[in-house]
């Protein structure tokens, strides 16, 4: 079984989000960058899917140099090999078409992504991968278990859970409780050193979208706490100031 993990680099959780040129650009200074996490959930059951000799992992990321560290840090966990497309990702239909490009002929029985990145927050590139490879995608499932050639996955739905079974070949984008993220370990770090990680030129995509501002959210105004027993009160308030009734 040979499965592909998409992973992403994005800022640490606690990084402070600026930004530059006129608001048009990410400000990267001083950003500590991490394995997107709902990636490092779908790389951790990749790996204990294959545990035992039972197939490879290989780990994929579209982005430049710089995310190199990112990427052998998913080696340190557990991954066989990875791959790096060598370009700086513009939009998920740029992002998603390369894995595309690379995949379609690599002959991987599973192709895992994480829900979304913790960044952009898009949740679109597992579908869009599905439909440019021609497989069946599954978004944002919570449980997966593989027997023989066919996949059972669990999703949460409005109200209950729904329980797909898949054949052959198929993408699907992990969120939480699929695998608990593993700790890579000293052994896992060295071993990550010597590693292979491929370079592979970018392929041209037609450019769909461009960003024109970024805005941060406005800051929190003020609260103002009315006690339990002064619903008239609140009722006023709720219709003189905040106008929401």
């Amino acid at each position: 079984m040979k499965i592909l993990v998409c992973i992403s680099n994005v800022p640490d959780t606690t990084t402070k989000i600026t930004f530059t040129n006129d608001n048009t650009e990410f400000n990267t200074s001083g950003v500590q960058y991490i394995v997107n996490p709902y990636d490092e959930i779908a790389l951790s059951r990749a790996i204990e899917l294959t545990e035992g000799g039972k197939g490879t992992v290989t780990v994929i990321n579209v982005g430049e140099a710089a995310n190199d560290p990112t990427i052998r840090k998913a080696l340190a966990i557990g991954a066989d090999d990875a791959i790096r497309i060598n370009a700086a990702p513009r939009d998920a239909y740029f992002v998603a078409k390369q894995i595309a490009e690379y995949a379609k002929d690599k002959d991987f029985n599973i192709i895992l992504t994480g829900r979304e990145s913790i960044d952009y927050n898009g949740n679109q590139v597992a579908a869009m991968v599905g439909e440019f490879l021609d497989i069946p995608s599954v978004s944002i499932i919570k449980k997966l278990a593989i027997d023989g050639d066919t996949a059972t996955i669990e999703r949460e739905i409005e109200g209950g859970k729904e329980v797909l079974t898949v054949s052959g070949k198929f993408i699907a984008s992990c969120a939480e409780g699929v695998a608990e993220p593993k700790i890579p370990n000293m052994r896992g770090i060295m071993s990550a050193r010597t590693k292979p990680l491929t370079v592979v030129d970018a392929v041209a995509v037609e450019e769909v979208t461009k960003v024109t501002k970024y805005e941060t959210p406005a800051p929190r105004g003020t609260v103002k706490l009315i006690p339990a027993d002064q619903t008239e009160s609140l009722i006023s308030l709720l219709h003189s100031e905040a106008k929401v009734i």
